[in-house]
């Protein structure tokens, strides 16, 4: 395999709404490049970079992966990722190892809720992005439909450099609006160009459309609007010179026009990814400082290496396989590096380029290219490999916390330490689930960013791991606090013949804000309670609160001071004064008016316009307050606020609902109060199921 330069590669993310044509178009932009001699489609499983036995059954990529094309002597690496919301993180960290975006939509759809979320984090990153009309050759597809929903939700800077030739089942071709020239292409999915002139049909239109993008290079940069007021137009290098300038500082972004399936509009998207977006050379990495400070850092190939893990594959067989960004210098085969976060070596076997599921050996990987290596000990995503004499270290990818909770338990007996195992494997591989027991029912907990989310996982135990478990109802992380503050007085005494047990303390506890979690202070002065033994009441208080009060749920936001007690000289130990911190807190939560929280959701349902109304009145019916609603041609999104309880068969309903036509997205917002009529619900649930009589009532 050949090894390329950073001035050779385009490192390319293709993101945008699940079901817009991602993989299908990764698929023939290898086919057309050459790098597989048959193109795969989705609906038979055959695609490249869909390779996993949950996608291909699902027919939806459900995390990204990594293939390569060699377009006009340069590497081309493609990351296809997934596009429902539970999966996006996969997304989101995709964006943050290359130098540009390719998104995706469905000439048909047109803009969904995930490439408005998709485009929103490429703009966060300061990101040069591409976009791929696809679909084309559908009925009811259109550019122009398109092309306005894109101005509308993602901005006017978007500007085509192509025009579709033919409409719906007649589309055949692209008129290059830079080059005025039409090109036409077989509709067998064969990739066939051929050049000829712009159709006479089009010379209008394509002329208006020149006329446009002239207007909009010149209008990104100063020099150049001066010489086309000067001149009333741009010569075909500033045209090609300021598209690209322009694109590369993402002012604007470029449209083509394609279609994955026929295989129309391929060359000339390559085309454009090696043109107008940017190599590794010629943009900076975010790095951070020896202070930790953000800053950048340039990709160059003769500085000691140093490369960032942005992805681990948890693969039964090959074992882990990392993925990184090679950032300075080269990184060779069969060589040790250090792990700068674990500050750990680490030996290098066999270098790796990723064709999806294929893997082909390398002898070095230099900066700016991205690749894999296999079984690595103790590298996991975000460390950083690097020589240990560099002062800069690179901004981790944060990953969104779990949304929802099911509790697991094996089909099988003695399944327990199996699953723990390939749970922690699948978890170096999607961070964004969550794997625990819980402290008090002693229950298996699974979460994640929804339901589809744990199915999925779920299902990669079963298939990768040979583990089949049973799912039971969603659990809310509900959560106990304090609304009054109060003093308390906890006294441990035991006689049991020779040394006794004694702890006494005093404690004042007070609500704090949410969000704030639990404070201990030490406010005891004139040794009323030796030093040695504070930290144990602190202790005690911290068993009790995680084991709640009202309906076990761990007890929050409260801060506890100890300012007063007393010991015996001989009788008091840690034990005594952790039982004197427990039976303390349980004297304050009788007079500190204890209350329970439950997690609330920012929710946005996507949906056509029809249906709004129905489904407003249904958040609403659900404890939902709704915060706004945006009309968005034919759809309408609602934004609302709405407790987790009540969205666990949000799902179902939407689908029910809209016909399938409805989506929606939820995030963890915030905590907030149940409303007393509820909570001795919750109370007595929690009751029934942990079976014992330590529950106090509401």
């Amino acid at each position: 395999m050949k090894v390329y330069d950073a001035a050779s590669i385009r490192n390319i993310a293709v993101v945008g709404h699940g079901g817009s044509g991602k993989t299908q178009l990764v698929s023939a932009m290898l086919f057309v490049a050459g790098a597989v001699n048959r193109m795969g489609k989705v609906d038979d499983g055959s695609t490249v970079t869909d390779f996993d036995e949950e996608e291909i059954a699902r027919r939806h990529t459900l995390s990204s992966s990594l293939a390569h094309a060699e377009w006009q002597k340069t590497k081309v690496n493609i990351v296809d990722t997934p596009g429902f919301a539970n999966f996006l993180s996969d997304a989101r960290a995709a964006l943050h190892v290359v130098e540009g975006a390719l998104v995706v939509v469905d000439a048909v759809a047109g803009v969904e809720v995930q490439t408005e979320k998709v485009w929103a984090e490429a703009a966060e990153l300061n990101l040069p992005r591409l976009v791929a009309v696809t679909r084309l050759e559908r009925d009811r597809a259109s550019l122009e439909r398109t092309l306005e929903a894109l101005h509308r939700d993602c901005g006017r800077e978007i500007v085509p450099i192509q025009l579709p030739i033919g409409e719906e089942r007649g589309f055949k071709g692209v008129v290059d609006l830079i080059r005025m020239k039409a090109l036409m292409f077989a509709t067998d999915g064969s990739g066939t160009m051929t050049e000829a002139d712009v159709p006479a049909d089009m010379a209008d239109q394509a002329a208006q459309a020149r006329e446009q993008l002239l207007e909009m290079v010149a209008e990104a940069d100063e020099a150049l609007m001066e010489a086309f007021f000067a001149e009333g137009t741009l010569t075909q290098e500033q045209l090609v010179s300021g598209l690209r300038s322009a694109t590369m500082n993402a002012k604007l972004f470029p449209l083509v026009c394609t279609s994955a399936m026929q295989a129309i509009g391929i060359q000339p998207l390559l085309d454009a990814i090696v043109a107008f977006t940017p190599s590794p050379a010629e943009r900076d990495f975010p790095a951070l400082d020896a202070v930790g400070a953000a800053t950048t850092l340039k990709t160059n190939e003769a500085a000691p290496y140093s490369a960032f893990v942005w992805k681990t594959i948890a693969d039964p067989f090959a074992g882990r396989i990392t993925m990184l960004r090679v950032v300075t210098g080269a990184l060779k085969s069969d060589s040790t590096v250090s792990n700068l976060t674990t500050d750990s070596p680490e030996r290098l076997g066999h270098l790796l380029v990723l064709q999806g599921k294929t893997q082909e050996h390398v002898t070095e990987l230099k900066a700016g290219d991205l690749g894999a290596v296999a079984k690595l000990k103790d590298t996991h995503t975000n460390d950083v490999l690097a020589d240990k004499t560099a002062k800069h270290r690179f901004p981790p990818i944060t990953f969104p916390e779990a949304v929802l909770s099911y509790a697991i338990e094996p089909k099988s007996r003695g399944d327990e330490d199996k699953i723990s195992t390939a749970m922690q494997r699948l978890r170096e591989e999607d961070p964004s689930i969550s794997y625990a027991r819980d402290p008090q029912t002693h229950e298996l907990l699974l979460a994640g960013q929804g339901q589809l989310h744990i199915e999925v996982t779920v299902a990669k135990l079963k298939r990768r791991f040979g583990v089949e478990v049973n799912l039971k109802p969603p659990r809310i992380p509900y959560r106990e606090t304090i609304t009054a503050s109060t003093e308390a007085h906890g006294r441990h005494k035991k006689q049991t013949g020779g040394h006794g047990q004694f702890g006494d303390c005093k404690i004042r506890v007070e609500p704090l804000p949410r969000g704030s979690d639990f404070q201990f202070e030490d406010d005891v002065f004139g040794g009323a309670i030796p030093r040695q033994f504070i930290p144990a009441v602190e202790k005690g208080i911290q068993d009790a609160r995680t084991r709640g009060y009202l309906a076990g749920y761990p007890m929050v936001d409260f801060k506890a001071t100890v300012f007063d007690g007393s010991y015996h000289a001989v009788d008091s130990n840690e034990l005594s004064f952790k039982m004197a911190g427990t039976l303390a807190f349980k004297d304050a939560m009788t007079r500190a008016r204890p209350t329970i929280l439950e997690p609330v959701m920012q929710v946005e349902v996507y949906t056509p316009s029809d249906f709004a109304g129905d489904l407003m009145g249904d958040l609403n019916g659900r404890r939902g307050r709704i915060a706004g609603m945006d009309t968005r041609g034919t759809m309408t999104v609602i934004r609302a606020q709405v407790p987790m309880a009540e969205m666990l068969t949000y799902e179902q309903h939407l689908t029910s609902a809209t016909g399938g036509r409805g989506s929606y997205h939820m995030e963890y917002s915030h905590y907030e109060e149940v409303p007393h009529q509820l909570q001795a619900k919750i109370v007595a649930a929690a009751k029934a199921e942990r079976g014992h009589e330590v529950v106090e009532e509401v």
